[in-house]
């Protein structure tokens, strides 16, 4: 039988509550029985009270906390004890042969609060179970060791300015990790330990409250508090923790704008345009944000006029600037006053109003050199048509505002005038026109007048002249468009045929009513009404036309009434046609005249296409012969230039004798001397053709033959340099055996000759240069 399982020690535990675990005990014994009927009774088991362990206990280690023993167990050194769960090995240990429970470390309860374990009896031998196993709790009984911390900290806060008594702020909360279902451990108070007397808090709840009311941002915009939490209910002994909120007292509309001064003085000079900047002002305002924007306005009737003010991007300056132009010579100063306002004005701070303020502003205005003004800003002026030039338009007047009697030259711009329609005078400014004027052409004329200072040619002004063209009748009235109707041959007398409108290019307002008129008398084809509106009625008479194959010209009289009265002749044409019953034209007779029979109008208009192809083709391919002969001249033209260049040879020697006569070669000493004068130009073709020179009847000396025609190739300019005559003309001295050309064979003077070997001897190369000059003359008789 199983024996009673007791605690026999606890220590620094104490006797807590008795327990009886049967359910672990029961099942171990119906594991043991086997099946069958089993007959349930309570019996004792293991008794238990809780372990506890003091958290942070600095004691002698290891700490025995308690001893478990069996009634199985006798001493005898056979049961054995065995200790299983959380922390069993290392955070608790047993004695297997004594069963006494120690703890080999301090523990804290705000890591881990209980360890649950597992004992068991066991057969030291055979490891066989004496006992079922249970579960028991060791607790870490809390000690005060964690003082108050906030988790949050520091804190931020903001809370209107002015605000009353009790205004909640912020709420701050702090925790304490000890236990706090037993003593006082984490029992919190809070108490304000810097900030008084402006915040206070709530011991139990943590919420900062205002104490204080009417604090003032423009005094001290923050505010620092510290916070402290103590544990064991703030008694002496307790831990504390504190933390610090930072209150900001955020910005109401609660002061008014305020000038600095009460006089502004500025000054511009009278050239500023409308626009220009003349000043700044400030209106200080401590408030920040939109509880600090402003909105400036001008409140004398003088000063609003000449002056402008408004608020810059920011909102806080006010911008004083000009108008309308200024002119020192008619006020030299202005004073006026300048409000400023709070755009933003909070009703619950009224009471500290009015939100604006007024200061005095002095504007005064300097002189500058001045353009020349003229009379007028712009100037109309009018005159008529047709007049002849010089005709006198008007006058423009300019004067020095700084110096009237300064002298003022006019002109106008030229890109005004690009036709130079008119002229001005310099000195007057008077306006004339150039050429006479049309107003159906061009009915205004806008010209630019400058006006400049002759002692300062930079002072320029200028002004608009628009100038109108007035209307003169001097335009014959005319119809609005080339009428050609129809008729038809059935029509009834007195239809109406055509609506005829006239046209007159005069204006509206120069009378210009045009009358028509049509022929009259009995024998009139046609009948003209006019309606006495510019238009007139082409009416069928009662007397139905004569046949006619060609179209009827009807003359139409026009005229207007103007001063004078001018008048015009048009013509209409009618065809008489005939029409299909539904009063469509179905064929005219003048073209039943003009087209043969048989031939309709396609036809007709086939024959005249061919007739035009043929045409075309023919001037095409005369275009084409003149073409291609303009390209066979060019060709020649260039077969000539070449054929010069092919000259460019040295010949063919003594045997070559139809290029030249060989015999003509003769001693170029013997030559007759050049003309006097320059010599003649051979790199040019001369303008004028020499006349050639009749040539002698065959002189008796080849040299002088040779010369005669040398002379005429220098003085014949038509006659290019060739380079052959240049060539042959002389061979040169040096040989030995004399010159090779007939040139040198004989004394031009007629002396005698040297002696010289026989031509005969030389070989048949020189055979005829032998007949001609080695034959012995016979003696004489």
């Amino acid at each position: 039988m199983w024996g009673l399982v007791r605690l026999l020690l606890a220590w620094l535990g104490g006797w807590g509550c008795m327990g009886r675990l049967a359910a672990p005990a029961q099942a171990w014994a119906g594991a043991r029985r086997g099946p069958g009927p089993v007959l349930l009774r309570n019996r004792r088991s293991w008794v238990w009270n809780q372990f506890f362990v003091i958290e942070e206990y600095a004691g002698p280690e290891p700490v025995l906390i308690g001893k478990l023993h069996s009634d199985v167990d006798r001493g005898e050194g056979r049961t054995k004890y065995l200790l299983t769960g959380e922390g069993a090995g290392t955070v608790f240990v047993i004695d297997e042969a004594t069963g006494n429970i120690h703890v080999t470390k301090s523990l804290d309860r705000e890591e881990k609060a209980q360890y649950i374990l597992l004992a068991q009896a066991v057969d030291r031998a055979s490891n066989r179970p004496l006992e079922p196993p249970s579960e028991f709790i060791i607790k870490v009984q809390d000690i005060n060791d964690n003082p108050p911390i906030f988790p949050l900290g520091p804190y931020h806060a903001t809370v209107p300015e002015m605000s009353n008594v009790g205004t909640s702020v912020i709420q701050v909360t702090a925790h304490d990790a000890d236990d706090p279902s037993y003593g006082n451990s984490a029992k919190l108070v809070y108490t304000v330990l810097d900030g008084l007397p402006f915040f206070s808090v709530d011991p139990q709840t943590g919420v900062v409250r205002t104490a204080v009311p009417n604090m003032d941002r423009e005094t001290q915009e923050e505010f620092l508090v510290v916070i402290q939490a103590k544990d064991m209910g703030g008694h002496m002994g307790g831990l504390s923790g504190s933390t610090t909120v930072t209150v900001t007292l955020s910005d109401v509309n609660d002061n008014p704008p305020k000038f600095p001064q009460s006089l502004y003085q500025f000054s511009v000079v009278e050239t500023a345009g409308p626009g220009t900047l003349v000043g700044r002002l400030r209106a200080q305002d401590p408030d920040l944000g939109d509880n600090a924007l402003m909105a400036y306005s001008i409140l004398d009737g003088e000063g609003s006029e000449a002056f402008s003010i408004s608020t810059d991007s920011q909102g806080r300056d006010g911008l004083l600037a000009v108008r309308k132009p200024l002119d020192f010579e008619t006020r030299r100063s202005y004073s006026f006053r300048v409000e400023a306002t709070n755009t933003l004005i909070d009703p619950a701070y009224l009471r500290r109003g009015p939100f604006k303020d007024v200061a005095s502003v002095r504007v005064a205005v300097q002189d500058a050199p001045e353009p020349p003004a003229f009379t007028q800003a712009a100037y109309h002026l009018a005159v008529p048509e047709n007049k002849a030039p010089g005709t006198l338009v008007g006058q423009v007047s300019a004067a020095d505002l700084d110096s009237p009697a300064s002298p003022i030259r006019y002109s106008i711009l030229p890109h005004s005038d690009p036709e130079r329609c008119f002229s001005i005078e310099p000195e007057a400014g008077t306006l004339r026109t150039v050429v006479p004027l049309d107003r159906e052409s061009r009915v205004w004329h806008n010209l630019t007048v400058l006006a400049t200072e002759l002692d300062s040619s930079t002072q320029v002004s200028r002004v608009q002249v628009a100038i109108q063209i007035l209307d003169e009748n001097d335009n014959a009235p005319q119809l609005a468009e080339p009428y050609d109707t129809f008729v038809c041959d059935s029509a009834a007398p007195g239809q109406l045929i055509q609506i005829i409108r006239a046209l007159d290019r005069d204006e509206v307002g120069n009378s210009s009513r045009v009358s028509l008129q049509g022929p009259l008398g009995p024998d009139a084809n046609f009948t003209v009404r006019d309606n006495q509106d510019g238009s007139a009625s082409l009416l069928l008479p009662s007397r139905p036309a004569p046949p006619r194959q060609a179209p009827y010209l009807i003359p139409i009289e026009l005229w207007d009434w103007g001063q004078p009265a001018l008048s015009s002749t048009a013509t209409v044409t009618i065809s008489v046609c005939r029409c299909r019953p539904d009063g469509s034209v179905a064929s005219c007779r003048p073209e039943a005249q003009l087209s043969p029979t048989g031939l309709s109008t396609g036809a007709l208009l086939a024959i005249v296409t061919c007739v035009g192809t043929l045409l075309a083709l023919v001037v095409l391919f005369a275009a084409l012969r003149r073409q291609k002969q303009e390209a066979l001249m060019v060709l020649e033209e260039e077969d000539v230039r070449e054929n010069i260049i092919t000259y460019d040879d040295e010949g063919g020697g003594e045997e070559d004798t139809e290029a030249f006569d060989i015999s003509a070669l003769q001693n170029p000493d013997g030559a007759a001397p050049p003309n006097p004068g320059p010599p003649a130009r051979r790199d040019v073709l001369p303008r004028a053709r020499a006349p050639r020179q009749p040539r002698p009847p065959g002189p008796a000396d080849v040299a002088q033959l040779l010369a005669l025609r040398l002379r005429e190739a220098d003085d014949d300019p038509s006659v290019p340099p060739y380079d052959s005559v240049q060539v042959y003309g002389y061979e040169g001295r040096g040989s030995s055996c004399g010159s090779l050309s007939s040139l040198g064979s004989c004394s031009e003077a007629g002396g005698t000759l040297g002696p010289a070997e026989p031509l005969d001897d030389w070989g048949p190369l020189f055979r005829t240069l032998a007949e001609l000059y080695g034959a012995k003359e016979p003696p004489a008789p």
